[in-house]
Parts: C-alpha cells; structure tokens; sequence
C-alpha cells in the first residue's frame, strides 16, 4: 500500500472530488482526518470508509477561520503525532455570474479568504510539524480555471491562479526540508454539484439535458468530463513515493479541455 500508516489531513473530503480522493487513500493504508465545514458530510463518508476497513475520523473546520485551522492541526497532532500528507480540497465554487464591473466586494471576499488564504493558514500550521521531521506531501486542487480564462468568475479563477502560484512559492520554501507541494487542476468532473449545475444552464438556454451536454462536450478532446476517481488517482500519485522527485508542479486532469469553456455557450 502506498500510504500505509501516513496521516492525512483531506479539506472537503465529505462530497464530489474529496470524497473520492478520501476513498483511495483510504484503500491505500492512510489514516485520515476528514476536515468539512459540514460535518454532516463528512460523517457520511466516514461510514463508508470504515465499513471498508479504511481508518477516519472527522473533524469540523471553517479553513476561513484561522482558530478552526489550528484547531484542526492541534486534534491531529494529538490523536496521531504526526502530519504526512496535507490536501488542501476545499473550495468556494462559482454561485454568481458577474463581471468585475458587477462584482460584489463581500462575495469576492469570502471566495479568496476560503480558496486561497484558507489554504495558506492550513498550509502555515501543517508545514509546522512537517519541518523537524523532514518529511512531508502537500497537494493543492486548483482548476482549469486557474489556467485558462473564465469570464463572468473572476473571483473563483483569481483564487485557482494564486493557488497554483502559491503551490510553486512554496515548493522552493520547502524542498531544502525533503517537503513537497503540488497541484492538481481538474477540468469540470462529474459530480452532483456539476450535474445540477448543467441542468439548470440548460434550462437557462431552453434545450434538454442531452442537446446541452452535448454542445459541452465539443470543448474535451475527449467527448467526456473527468470522474472524480480520476482526479483521486492523480492526487494519490503526487501524494505517493511514485513521485518522489515531483515538487512545484501543476498536473492538469481535463479529458483534454480546450480554451472554449462550456458555460460560455450562448
């Protein structure tokens, strides 16, 4: 097993992407701690886990609220000693369509404090305990979005770009300390977030489910989205002593997305 016995801190690990990512590490021989602002979530996924042998345990943390962060890093120190790998999952996705012209202040915010500095509290506190051990794994999810354009959320693209800068910055801090850090940028993946998503857009232009997927995926290379299995292997292999010699990099998993985005189509 490739994480056998290597704790595990997994941010929004309850649903979609986290929820796989959770799974494979789990099958893999981690011990994890799932961290959710929903608890709820997380202790569903949590049985899931367990039932399958797979060791987790949850703990509720807003990674907004710098008191919950080092809340969450204080537990896990305390039940494990110890900080093997960090995935820093969560994420504020789009629930506005605005221009910058248009752009509320407040929602701006709140999307870079949980995206980006969120991630950089986590990251601080985990790096901590990672330093006099001289070891340590951080893989980042970012997005298409903070790679290509994507007009109408600068706020959520803004966010996804910092984090892949934020990823290399911190790759050249670390490394001297046998640390790593990754990203990850999955294009649209296929989870109930993504579907009820595209079943509201569709009715927006007033076509089926079927004729708008079909207008979507003529921007994938690959005439299908990601699974979020697919995004969890890519995780797990940064993660993994596979890539022992990989830092500072951005691996893209988007069935070969191309620059027109889907939601773009009029």
């Amino acid at each position: 097993m490739r994480l056998q016995d290597r704790v595990v801190i997994i941010t929004g690990g309850g649903t979609g992407i986290g929820k796989a990512i959770t799974a494979v590490f789990a099958a893999e021989g981690a011990k994890i701690v799932l961290a959710s602002r929903n608890i709820l979530n997380s202790e569903a996924a949590n049985k899931q886990i367990e039932t399958g042998g797979g060791k987790v345990i949850s703990i509720q943390a807003d990674v907004s609220d710098e008191k919950q962060v080092k809340n969450l890093v204080d537990q896990t120190m305390a039940k494990y000693g110890q900080i093997d790998v960090l995935v820093n999952n969560h994420a504020n996705t789009p629930h506005i369509d605005a221009d910058v012209k248009d752009m509320p202040l407040d929602y701006w915010n709140k999307v870079l404090a949980v995206n980006l500095t969120g991630t950089m509290m986590l990251t601080k506190e985990v790096v901590k305990h990672m330093i006099p051990r001289k070891t340590g794994n951080i893989v980042n999810i970012s997005s298409i979005a903070g790679v290509t354009p994507d007009p109408n959320h600068s706020a959520y693209s803004t966010s996804k770009w910092g984090l892949i800068g934020f990823t290399s910055s911190l790759a050249g801090e670390v490394g001297k300390y046998n640390i790593r850090a990754n990203c990850v940028s999955p294009a649209a993946t296929q989870t109930d977030n993504f579907q009820k998503n595209q079943v509201t857009r569709a009715k927006e232009r007033g076509m089926t489910y079927d004729q708008f997927m079909d207008r979507v995926l003529q921007s994938f290379a690959m005439k299908r989205v990601v699974k979020p299995s697919e995004v969890a292997t890519a995780v797990l292999f940064l993660a993994s002593d596979d890539a022992s010699a990989i830092t500072g990099q951005n691996l893209i998993v988007s069935c070969g997305f191309q620059v027109l985005h889907p939601w773009m189509i009029s």
